[in-house]
């Protein structure tokens, strides 16, 4: 055993692994730091890289990624205290406001969980910004609701896709609607969180079966519904970034281990629980011992199919949050242990964008969108943020 994977075993957070955590946050910062002088607040923000550079593609599929931006200098700010991302994470996210009314796309959560509630979390609820920051929250809270599909037994929180498509993703957005309940949001704002929840879990997680790709935990990416008036009822399994219907997309996985997880803590339900451990389980007993997935548990091609870096980032933080959640005292341990193995493997140089001539990201070998050919193993603007939120989780339960 190398030094400092005891305190691996340990499941505690190591004080070599702390020094990388430390390394991997200068190293963030001095990447950061180009990419705001190139991509400056006026400008809209990079979603990935293209051969290691930022690029915003002129023909946006959605565009759901610009709060990570903002949200890496908000989580540098609170680890340096250096008031250079303050000045630059309030700027980038005070252009976002606007998006707080738009009813085209299901990632709310993701836009302002990521930077305008982490504004709020970095000043005092007496402070007089902190009413119109929790105002802005609730809006795109209560905004974000208004895409609920109760056409049939199943309510959900539809997709861009439309009114028929519910995707696993939104998982990961209605902690904005379960937040807002708190600071005065609608109470149809939380009974949808719980309706989406119950929906999700139901159709898109599965379960073991004789049904094709039907192994315990594994998720699938869309579900469709009949959108005929009076009908509503599941039709079929699809994906858009995931290889089949049948196989599991791993940052899907990632995803609902993340999403169970905080569904459970907001609300206390015992099959959100439930699922975010059957994810959970499914996560480590087919994940690479080093923790980062291949793009889609199913790819044909593994091992040579591309990496998801980003899909580790965010399992890291969920199953760290499972952790402290779960009954279970062995799955407790294996998420903890598993959370630390891919900080480690994510904060080595093989993944390090600054330890790489010409890469402007963070963290490399992500992948946006393979059967498209976006973004494959390259850096992500979500896989960057999610890192930083793993660097930062890991620093707290360190200090």
């Amino acid at each position: 055993m190398t030094r400092g994977m005891e305190g691996i075993e340990r499941n505690e957070v190591s004080s070599e692994l702390r020094a990388r955590l430390e390394e991997a946050g200068a190293r963030a910062a001095h990447q950061l730091r180009r990419t705001i002088r190139d991509w400056p607040a006026h400008r809209p923000a990079p979603i990935h890289t293209a051969g290691g550079r930022w690029y915003r593609p002129s023909d946006l599929w959605t565009d759901w990624t610009p709060g990570f931006y903002a949200g890496q200098m908000w989580i540098l700010h609170k680890l340096t205290q250096d008031n250079f991302w303050r000045e630059h994470a309030e700027e980038h996210t005070r252009k976002l406001a606007v998006r707080r009314f738009d009813r085209d796309v299901h990632d709310l959560g993701f836009i302002f969980l990521s930077s305008y509630r982490r504004w709020l979390d970095a000043i005092d609820l007496d402070h007089p910004l902190a009413t119109h920051i929790i105002d802005t929250l609730v809006t795109a809270a209560t905004v974000q609701s208004y895409r609920f599909n109760d056409n049939g037994q199943d309510g959900f929180i539809y997709s861009f896709n439309g009114p028929q498509s519910l995707f696993i993703d939104v998982m990961m957005n209605v902690r904005l609607l379960f937040w807002a309940r708190d600071y005065g949001a609608p109470n149809a704002v939380w009974r949808r969180a719980i309706e989406h929840s119950r929906t999700t879990l139901k159709h898109l997680v599965r379960r073991d079966g004789r049904e094709l790709g039907a192994e315990d935990g594994s998720v699938a990416h869309e579900a469709i519904f009949n959108t005929e008036p009076g009908r509503g009822e599941f039709r079929c399994l699809s994906t858009q970034q995931g290889y089949s219907p049948f196989t599991c997309w791993s940052r899907g996985l990632a995803w609902a281990i993340y999403g169970f997880a905080e569904a459970y803590r907001y609300s206390g339900e015992p099959d959100f629980l439930s699922t975010a451990e059957r994810c959970s389980r499914f996560y480590l007993e087919r994940t690479p011992e080093n923790g980062v997935p291949f793009w889609d548990y199913g790819a044909p091609g593994i091992p040579s199919e591309p990496l998801d870096s980003s899909a580790a980032a965010v399992a890291g933080s969920g199953l760290w949050i499972l952790a402290s959640l779960t009954r279970d005292a062995e799955l407790s341990r294996r998420a903890r242990a598993m959370t630390l193995t891919i900080a480690q493997t994510l904060t080595s140089d093989e993944f390090s964008g600054a330890k790489k001539e010409g890469e402007e990201g963070v963290l490399l070998h992500s992948t946006y969108h393979r059967p498209r050919g976006w973004g494959v193993d390259e850096s992500t603007m979500w896989g960057d943020y999610f890192f930083l939120e793993l660097v930062e989780r890991l620093l707290a339960e360190a200090s």
